[in-house]
Order: C-alpha cells, then sequence, then structure tokens
C-alpha cells in the first residue's frame, strides 16, 4: 500500500491549495518572528511570559486555542472531518541553568537546566530572576584570570562544578547575596545574542526550538491567507518542558492519530542532516519513527520540490518520545531544520527554515496517512503493509 491515500490530494483544486499556502511562506517572516521570540527568556520552568505571547498571536489571528494548567499551548484549526485529527508540535522552552548555591565569595553556583556542556555556558551573560526581581551577571570558570592563575586557566576541567555567577551587584560575601534576594533555585536565562548575516544565516543560542516555533508560525499564516480547506482537523501544539523531558505527553488527547514534531537536526560529521534543507528524520534514540507517516512525507517532499534528507539521530529525543511514553496510539514522526552547533553556539540558515515552514503547511493539507487510523480498535481491513 502507497503510504497516502491520493484520491483527494491529487486533485488540481487540492495541488493549487496547497501551491497556493507554500507561496506565502517568506524568509523575512519568519525571522521576524524568530527574533521576537528570542527576546523573551524562556528556559524551561519559566515559560510563562512565552506563553502569554504566543497566545496574543494567536487571538489576533483568530485561531482557537486551550491550556494546560502550567502553559502548554493546544491551538485548534479546523478541517472538513475532526476525527482521526493530527498534531505538529514544537517546544517554546530552552536551554537554562538554576542557582545551587551561594557561595562564600559572593558568587553563585549553578547546575544545568537541560542538557548542554559547561564549555558552552563560559562566558555567557545571563539573568538571574531572584524573589525581587532580575539581576544580570555572568558565567565565568572559577578561574577566569590569566594575571592570577597563569596557565592553570587552561588547564582547569571544563565542568559545571567548576562554574559560577559573577553576579553585578555589590557583593563580596554569602550575607550580602542573601541581602540582595538571591536564593538557591532561581532560575538562570542565557542571553541567546542573535545575528543575521546577509548570507541567510542565523547564528545564536537557543534556536532549538525557537527556529521551529517560528517556522511553524509562518506555516500557520500562510494557511489562513490562503484560506485553505485542511482535510481534518489539526492541533498546533506548543511545549514548555521538551528540554527535560516531558514534552508533549500532557496536552495530547485520545484522538490524536498522527504527531508531527519539529525540532532541530544534527549538522556534524557522521551525521546526513540538511543544513539547507528539511531532514525528515527516520529514528533517534528511541528508536525508528512510524515508517507510513515518515514515508508520506518523503512522498510529499518529493511532489512538492521541497530540499530533503533522511538522517537518524543517536544522541536525540524530542517531543514525541514523550508522547508515546504516556501510553499515546501515535504514529508520530519528525521533520527538523539543520542546526550546527546544537545546545552551544547554534546555527541556522533560513533557506531550511523555509523549507522546513512549506513542508509544515504542505503536510497539514494532506490526507490522513493511513485511513483506517479512524479506527483506534478494530479488525485488520484497511490496516497498512509496508513497501517490499
Amino acid at each position: 500500500m502507497a503510504p497516502l491515500d491520493r484520491s483527494a490530494d491529487d486533485s488540481m483544486k487540492a495541488y493549487s491549495e496547497t501551491s497556493k499556502a507554500i507561496a506565502g511562506i517568506q524568509s523575512q517572516r519568519i525571522i521576524d518572528y524568530l527574533l521576537e521570540l528570542q527576546a523573551i527568556p524562556s528556559p524551561t520552568a519559566y515559560t510563562d511570559s512565552i506563553v502569554h505571547h504566543i497566545c496574543a498571536w494567536l487571538t489576533k489571528r483568530g485561531i482557537d486555542y486551550e491550556l494546560t494548567r502550567r502553559g502548554a499551548i493546544r491551538a485548534n484549526m479546523s478541517g472538513k472531518v475532526s476525527s482521526p485529527d493530527r498534531a505538529v508540535v514544537a517546544h517554546l522552552d530552552t536551554l537554562g541553568a538554576q542557582v545551587t548555591a551561594l557561595k562564600d565569595n559572593g558568587r553563585l553556583a549553578v547546575r544545568p537546566i537541560g542538557t548542554w556542556a559547561a564549555r558552552f555556558a563560559e562566558g555567557a551573560r545571563v539573568t538571574v530572576y531572584t524573589d525581587a526581581g532580575p539581576r544580570r551577571g555572568t558565567i565565568l570558570p572559577l578561574k577566569a584570570s590569566g594575571h592570577a592563575f597563569n596557565e592553570e586557566i587552561e588547564t582547569q576541567e571544563s565542568s559545571w562544578s567548576n562554574l559560577e555567577i559573577r553576579v553585578d551587584e555589590r557583593v563580596v560575601t554569602q550575607k550580602d547575596l542573601i541581602g540582595r534576594a538571591f536564593n538557591v533555585g532561581d532560575i538562570v536565562s542565557i542571553d541567546p545574542n542573535p545575528e543575521v548575516t546577509k548570507s541567510g544565516f542565523i547564528s545564536s543560542r537557543h534556536l532549538d526550538d525557537k527556529a521551529g516555533v517560528a517556522a511553524m508560525m509562518v506555516a500557520m499564516d500562510s494557511l489562513l491567507e490562503a484560506d485553505a480547506s485542511l482535510p481534518v482537523d489539526c492541533h498546533f501544539l506548543f511545549t514548555i518542558s521538551e528540554e527535560t523531558g516531558s514534552g508533549a505527553s500532557a496536552v495530547l488527547h485520545g484522538d490524536v492519530a498522527e504527531l508531527l514534531a519539529i525540532d532541530n537536526a544534527t549538522v556534524a560529521p557522521g551525521q546526513n542532516s540538511a543544513e539547507y534543507g528539511v531532514t525528515i528524520a527516520m529514528g533517534d534514540m528511541m528508536g525508528p519513527f512510524d515508517y507510513h507517516l515518515t514515508h508520506g512525507l518523503i512522498d510529499l517532499a518529493r511532489r512538492y520540490g521541497i530540499d530533503h534528507q533522511r538522517d537518524v539521530f543517536k544522541h536525540y529525543r524530542c517531543d514525541a518520545a514523550s508522547a508515546v511514553e504516556a501510553g499515546n496510539d501515535i504514529r508520530t514522526a519528525l521533520i527538523a531544520f539543520g542546526l550546527d552547533g546544537s545546545h552551544g553556539w547554534e546555527r541556522v540558515h533560513v533557506d531550511s527554515l523555509v523549507a522546513l515552514s512549506r513542508l509544515i503547511a504542505i503536510y497539514t493539507l494532506a490526507p490522513p496517512m493511513v485511513a483506517r487510523d479512524k479506527v483506534d480498535l478494530g479488525p485488520i481491513e484497511g490496516f497498512p503493509t509496508v513497501q517490499e
């Protein structure tokens, strides 16, 4: 069986509608949205401000949405058929840090929020969110001055236990820190410092996954502006805890048959990710993604001329993993923008984000990948077979 039921999608009307939608996806709007998102700190556990931003954006466009208790967002765009429906998910939360001790020297010990190497934290400008408001500072190695420590600054181990925050306050003791309302457990956001070059590259922290969110937002814009008719209901999910593992587990509901995750593709030696196109992931550290959904996406990319490559990510998980682990009987897939230096000083090319946004829009306008998915538990009739 082919991965797609093509009876509707192959019609000239459907092709024309899809082409109109993807034609409206332009690079500058993606960049504009991305820079707006980057200006809002959102380390995991400190995402309220960016949730308000996305909800205001949805309200302005008349898109219905719902929130979980903690702020994960489910935006709803209606289709011709309400069940079974599909979902597209990207995460709003980013890496960050958390204060673990107020030190006797007037500095702060920290640990990472999410998984990222200490070597990429050294020198970062940060904001510490205290009970009395935000305070600025810098993450530094314990031995930060060559004039004081000579070659020891080169030989000390790169680890979070060897880092501290030098706060920009007149503090020299632990008592001074307490007097300025610093506390163990304070959340720390890391400045993104985005830069957009004339050659189309965007260098910044936290492109994972704000670049994916921006691409998804522009895809939603294109669907509205083209007055496109979705074949089935589509829920656009914005999650708030992917970097710490819980991801899409709480914001799904049982009627979703297909979940498409939007995240970064690892551009690095030994990988096959597309730096200037979209990467369709065939598997990650949790195992293979759904055969029919991934191959259906490959088919869509081919038919609409989207530059794409396939890859498998060995040290990587995304929102889809938490959805399956929560017990959802759901087909999952991952499409991604090419990201160099992930979880460090990251870089993406805008062409990759445009390709990603277009494939998101194309996917939402395609019929369900497997027609039988309208039956959650039933007989063998209609169950797909792999191509042999």
